[in-house]
């Protein structure tokens, strides 16, 4: 039987989030009544995470477990997630436990009009820094990237499998996947989304690894949407 859902989750130190995590994502999955399959990379965690997964896998035969030899950063493991799905729709979310399963079935609505739909977080559960550097990214990538995207930072989005495959991720990219989708004339859909507070572990993201990092990233996806070819064929 083809696989309808394939949920990709990167993780990193979440030893302590993924296994309720996974008891919220079960019933919302099976209750759509198509076949699916649940990924789970392993992104070099230096805690018990790995162990978890393993644990787990015996458990949950939809679970599938990619683990790297170190960490790698959250691009890599997206992209190896994206590459082993094998599900018509890719649903991707943290691992954090922020983000809420209960929210996929809205945005499985809207994926029949478009190639993703993206989450927005209207009552972010942050800190105050966390939130004003993530409103500035957004304002500054909108003005440079023009992908008209609310909150590219959330990682609660369905994308078609399809359209996956024409888009080559490079470290860091995984923040601008709208604006690489909207680079192809993909159709893009957004939603607004529950956040909630992360209630165990500690975020592994910064002012510092997050911001100087993502600008140069930001000249990156500018560069290569000046440089997109368009060209057209004329009809015989």
């Amino acid at each position: 039987m083809n696989c309808v859902y394939s949920v990709v989750i990167p993780l990193k130190n979440e030893a302590n989030n993924i296994v309720a995590l996974i008891e919220e994502l079960e019933p919302v999955m099976q209750r759509l009544g198509d076949s699916w399959e649940l990924i789970c990379i392993d992104d070099g965690s230096t805690d018990d995470t790995c162990d978890v997964l393993s644990a787990l896998t015996s458990q949950k035969p939809y679970l599938h477990v990619i683990s790297f030899t170190k960490n790698f950063g959250q691009s890599s493991a997206f992209d190896a997630g994206f590459k082993a799905a094998k599900g018509e729709f890719v649903i991707t979310l943290d691992g954090d436990g922020q983000n809420d399963p209960k929210d996929i079935p809205s945005l499985l609505e809207l994926i029949p009009m478009c190639d993703l739909v993206c989450g927005i977080r209207l009552k972010r559960k942050d800190s105050l820094i966390k939130r004003l550097t993530s409103q500035f990214a957004n304002i500054i990538r909108n003005h440079l990237c023009d992908d008209d995207t609310q909150d590219s930072g959330c990682s609660l989005k369905v994308y078609r499998s399809n359209c996956l495959k024409h888009i080559k991720m490079y470290h860091g990219m995984h923040r601008f996947l709208p604006a690489l989708f909207k680079m192809e004339g993909f159709r893009i859909e957004q939603i607004p989304v529950n956040h909630r507070e992360r209630l165990r572990g500690k975020s592994n993201y910064n002012f510092f690894n997050r911001s100087f990092n993502t600008i140069a990233d930001l000249f990156a996806v500018r560069w290569m949407k000046k440089r997109h070819l368009h060209y057209q064929i004329k009809s015989p």
